[in-house]
């Protein structure tokens, strides 16, 4: 059974475990700038996440520890008769905590969470390199049944 564990929206106190999460992978530690005091450039993409309705910053808590995280973005839709779809972004567990149910709870309480909002389908994008979260995710009843593509503006 996995731990009890806490969500709530991050508060930006939280960035620096937030970041640092983020940055303890391969892809991550490619893309991400982990430094105290952190790069303004993060402080300003959550004041902009915590000022829109349409987004959520959720932290997982264990024992008064941040033991995950990840990003819910409510997206209106004129297709599907008008449907709200949910994406979830960033999905984090610390790397220590592991393996343990931590990652399930929180996609649980994600899909739920985004049910709760109205949102009909929920979607994500998860990097072709990332095998065993491919099958995290289908073990959870995502389906791989769309292509995703990006397009880098840099």
């Amino acid at each position: 059974m996995p731990p009890a564990i806490q969500f709530r929206l991050a508060t930006k106190a939280d960035l620096p475990d937030i970041v640092r999460m983020l940055a303890d992978d391969e892809l991550g530690s490619q893309r991400e700038c982990y430094e105290l005091p952190l790069p303004q450039s993060y402080i300003s993409a959550f004041e902009q996440i915590d000022n829109n309705p349409y987004f959520e910053l959720i932290v997982a808590e264990l024992d008064g520890h941040i033991a995950g995280t990840l990003q819910l973005i409510f997206i209106p839709s004129i297709s599907f008769q008008g449907g709200l779809r949910a994406q979830v972004e960033s999905v984090r567990v610390e790397k220590s905590l592991r393996n343990q149910g931590i990652g399930c709870s929180m996609m649980t309480w994600a899909i739920e969470r985004a049910r709760l909002r109205g949102a009909h389908i929920m979607q994500l994008t998860t990097h072709n390199t990332r095998v065993d979260a491919h099958r995290f995710y289908r073990r959870l009843g995502f389906n791989g049944n769309h292509l995703g593509m990006k397009i880098s503006l840099k």
